[in-house]
């Protein structure tokens, strides 16, 4: 029997709009939460979910 959880934001910890099973493989998925408003790259397997970090871009200055 398959086990369904709603995707809790990793910053917040608000639900987001996705929700996944326990059989669900994601790759760098953009989640983004609708509380925070902030969008962050994830991986999910067998519901665990894991934040990649990235460095942040610089902006250019003229």
């Amino acid at each position: 029997m398959l086990k369904y959880e709603w995707l809790l934001c990793p910053i917040c910890g608000n639900k987001t709009r996705i929700k996944i099973s326990d059989d669900t493989v994601i790759e760098n998925f953009p989640l983004f939460c609708p509380k925070c408003k902030q969008e962050t790259l994830i991986n999910v397997k067998e519901l665990n979910i894991n934040v990649i970090k990235e460095p942040d871009a610089k902006t250019q200055s003229r």
